[in-house]
């Protein structure tokens, strides 16, 4: 079992930036692949970005590309998203979330693949 929690949300102005961080425990950190999705109320949650277990192989959504950027320290049982240029369209509940580990070497784009998820953070950006 793999506990995750987000920190780091808050209020910003647009054009500012912000790093969210997800702390995981429960078991070792390694060989889980990991991602941030977000999700604004009434909409379907989405897939922001995500990252293989060693870190070498990252994914981004087109409207993120460029401007964020998921890392993580395997050390510290630790993956952040670095937000840039942010925008009132980033506004959500930012989740990180795992997926079942085994060192797949692969990163997941899609929810269904994920299966330990932390409660979220809020992101607000203001125009």
């Amino acid at each position: 079992q793999v506990q995750l929690v987000e920190s780091g949300g808050g209020l910003v102005q647009a054009g500012e930036s912000l790093r969210l961080s997800c702390a995981a425990s429960g078991r070792s950190f390694n060989g889980y692949a990991m991602g941030w999705f977000r999700q604004v109320p009434g909409k379907e949650r989405e897939t922001v970005a995500a990252i293989t277990w060693s870190g070498r192989g990252t994914w981004y959504a087109d409207s993120v590309k460029g401007r964020f950027t998921i890392s993580r320290d395997n050390a510290k049982n630790t993956v952040y998203l670095q937000m840039s240029s942010l925008r009132a369209d980033d506004t959500a509940v930012y989740y990180c979330a795992a997926d079942r580990g085994g060192y797949t070497g692969l990163y997941y784009q899609y929810q269904k693949d994920y299966i330990y998820w932390g409660q979220g953070t809020q992101v607000t950006v203001s125009s």
